[in-house]
């Protein structure tokens, strides 16, 4: 299925994919299985730098509570658009094609980066970086691994953010998304523009409040913070078009 929109993408670029299954409930089980047989041959996928396979759920409180079990993720970087393109035709690409009844994929340049997954820094700011050009879509990524003895206060925090979010002008789409069903989350958010994206994360109060409260309460071991342009979004999430009818860079 092709649906949605596309702009070009800078030559030299790194390119960053979000894929999205969602699966009917009698292959459920595998796509839990795909989560444990897809780590190799991911890794050897050609032009990869870094990928995870992820989980998604509603992003509520971040507990196994939100889990859906019904949508599954791989986020990927690529050293080019050639090498994203072609995993398109790459085993664990297309496995998880013929178990799917739905797919999103949300193609990505970053544009700034903040911190460390699995102690890297995976996002690399290029020429699109600097020359501040991101009058289309924006997406972000949060991602952060919880210290145990901190995390029941994180999730107490959290309800109010998620909250502020769901009702923030100019969010196309937000899922939760982790590594594992504890201590291992992040959120991905797709936004109309840089300035909707800036509104949320400056004017939110509750959010204001958790990340003023983060240097204090020390609920991460390691947090990251990123933010892309939009080059792509094609297919559906929850059998809705993100972005549909409008027009990126």
């Amino acid at each position: 299925m092709t649906t949605g929109v596309t702009a070009q993408q800078p030559r030299g670029e790194q390119v960053v994919t979000l894929h999205v299954w969602g699966v009917p409930v009698r292959r459920v089980g595998s796509a839990l299985a795909r989560m444990a047989l897809d780590r190799g041959p991911l890794r050897r996928a050609p032009g990869l730098t870094f990928a995870k396979l992820l989980g998604t759920g509603s992003g509520r409180t971040f507990t196994p509570t939100d889990a859906d079990p019904r949508h599954w993720a791989i986020l990927a970087c690529w050293r080019d658009r050639g090498s994203a393109d072609g995993f398109e035709q790459s085993a664990p690409a297309q496995a998880w094609d013929r178990i799917a009844d739905e797919r999103l994929r949300v193609t990505l340049t970053p544009l700034r980066s903040r911190g460390r997954w699995a102690r890297r820094e995976p996002f690399a700011s290029g020429a699109l970086a600097r020359t501040g050009r991101v009058d289309g879509p924006v997406a972000a990524i949060t991602r952060a691994r919880l210290v145990p003895a901190r995390a029941l206060a994180f999730w107490r925090a959290t309800p109010p953010v998620v909250n502020e979010l769901s009702g923030a002008e100019g969010l196309v789409l937000s899922l939760g998304i982790g590594e594992a069903p504890i201590g291992l989350q992040g959120t991905f958010s797709l936004w109309e523009s840089s300035g909707a994206l800036r509104r949320f994360a400056y004017a939110g109060a509750a959010h204001a409040d958790v990340v003023s409260r983060t240097p204090r309460e020390r609920w991460y071991a390691e947090e990251l913070f990123a933010r892309f342009a939009v080059e792509g979004v094609d297919g559906t999430y929850r059998g809705r078009v993100p972005l549909k009818g409008m027009t990126t860079r």
